[in-house]
């Protein structure tokens, strides 16, 4: 019926979180989507976005990936979906809240090829010692990547963590007026990192693509 009734009218449900402020989840047009009070999380724009991201992506059907920022899962239904990816992928997602909203809402959950971990994406990066084929960088606090994600030290650990040959997809800010923090990236890991720079994605969000050497 809230699907139906969706096509007329959006059906908005509010739940608080300690990290993310009120979040809404919103049945409109026959789908639901997860938001903050100023920005879309999953399953709207966002997943617009990082889809055009993966479509500049060569990745193979079984690669392992790790996804930094979960939120509602929409990235891992475009992967398993869209791109028919049946590898393991690892979701690292720090509000607790957003965990319990994509396993109730969006039946994202835990299986053999799902592992969810409950943890501050910086510190999992700083103590893994996996590698991955295709990283997946989503981690915004509303509208804006926390500066620690930008940092020297994070992206050292962070690129030991992809595999040759592997891929980094990077969402970079919304509506940035000053990209330097990502030309810096660029020019300290050119040696390493092959990258590409794609700005105002669907008129919004800045994505930094990088295929390591």
């Amino acid at each position: 019926m809230k699907k139906i009734v969706s096509y007329i009218w959006p059906l908005t449900k509010k739940i608080h979180s300690k990290i993310n402020g009120t979040l809404e989840i919103t049945w409109i047009n026959g789908k639901k989507v997860l938001d903050s009070e100023t920005a879309n999380y999953s399953y709207g724009s966002l997943q617009r976005i990082l889809d055009y991201g993966l479509s500049k992506i060569y990745f193979d059907s079984k690669s392992s990936v790790l996804l930094l920022g979960m939120g509602g899962g929409s990235v891992i239904d475009t992967l398993r979906n869209r791109y028919n990816h049946r590898g393991h992928i690892t979701a690292v997602e720090i509000d607790p809240v957003v965990i319990e909203v994509a396993k109730d809402e969006f039946d994202i959950t835990e299986n053999k090829d799902l592992t969810i971990i409950s943890e501050d994406a910086h510190r999992f990066v700083l103590n893994c010692k996996n590698s991955f084929d295709l990283i997946i960088i989503d981690l915004f606090i509303d509208l804006k990547v926390p500066s620690e994600f930008y940092r020297i030290s994070f992206w050292d650990q962070l690129i030991q963590l992809i595999k040759p040959k592997g891929n980094v997809l990077f969402n970079a800010g919304i509506q940035l007026n000053d990209d330097s923090d990502i030309q810096s990236l660029i020019t300290n890991y050119s040696n390493k990192i092959e990258f590409q720079l794609h700005s105002n994605v669907h008129g919004t969000n800045t994505l930094l693509i990088g295929r390591k050497k």
